[in-house]
């Protein structure tokens, strides 16, 4: 009894951790044979989407963060003062991705810019290599959820 006590803890312990963060959206991309998640912070206003991840020495495996923009426009991601490279997922209005790029560090000005083939309305960045490794491509559709 006390074993199964203790596991049912451990699991809502583990649940009440991915929701204890208000400002965290599960992302669910569909791809021709799985579905994969990703636990995304929010950037949804200027100053977020300004900083995003800009200073963060490390980014955990299947956490991000997503740009959600008001309206799907033509976007340029940059760079500057980030220190770890990112793979950028462009994401139209119909939650379809448009475009995917690999985004490095920039280490003098001036930086590259990373712009989407088409208009977007939301930003994912990710580690570098997760969309290869997960098999993630253009068209793939995009649930995001609280």
């Amino acid at each position: 009894m006390k074993k199964i006590l203790a596991i049912f803890l451990l699991i809502f312990l583990i649940g009440c951790t991915q929701k204890a963060n208000p400002n965290l959206k599960e992302i669910s991309i569909k791809t021709w044979d799985k579905n994969v998640r990703v636990f995304a912070e929010v950037a949804d206003d200027n100053d977020e989407r300004a900083k995003g991840l800009m200073f963060r020495e490390k980014l955990e495996e299947n956490n991000g963060m997503i740009f959600i923009f008001e309206q799907e426009n033509e976007i340029a991601f940059w760079m500057k003062n980030t220190l770890i490279p990112l793979d950028i997922i462009f994401i139209g209005k119909n939650f379809k991705i448009v475009d995917i790029k690999n985004a490095v560090p920039c280490k003098q000005d001036p930086c590259q810019l990373y712009k989407p083939q088409k208009s977007a309305q939301y930003v994912l960045e990710v580690n570098s290599g997760f969309a290869e490794k997960n098999g993630i491509k253009v068209n793939d559709e995009v649930e995001i959820t609280n």
